[in-house]
């Protein structure tokens, strides 16, 4: 019987890439949220604002690192929305 090779412990260029890809992720958490705090009045109380900071706060905190990118992207979609109908009406 062949026995599996013990695992070959993390180095820490894998920690690095790790923590450089939580921080990028924070870098964008916060750009989106500068976003919807220059919206204005109108746009802010808009259902796809409201949902957006949702997405931005307690749903990114709660998400693992590798779906933090999809709610950032569901977040920015929401956004350009926001900012959409902002110019719009």
């Amino acid at each position: 019987m062949t026995s599996c090779p013990p695992p070959e412990p993390v180095s820490p260029r894998r920690r690095a890439s790790f923590r450089q890809r939580y921080d990028d992720l924070e870098l964008r958490r916060e750009a989106l949220i500068g976003r919807l705090e220059r919206l204005g009045d109108k746009a802010r109380s808009s259902p796809s604002s409201i949902r957006a900071l949702k997405l931005l706060n307690s749903t990114f905190r709660k998400s693992r690192l590798v779906q933090r990118a999809a709610v950032l992207q569901a977040a920015q979609w929401l956004i350009d929305l926001a900012e959409l109908w902002s110019t719009v009406a």
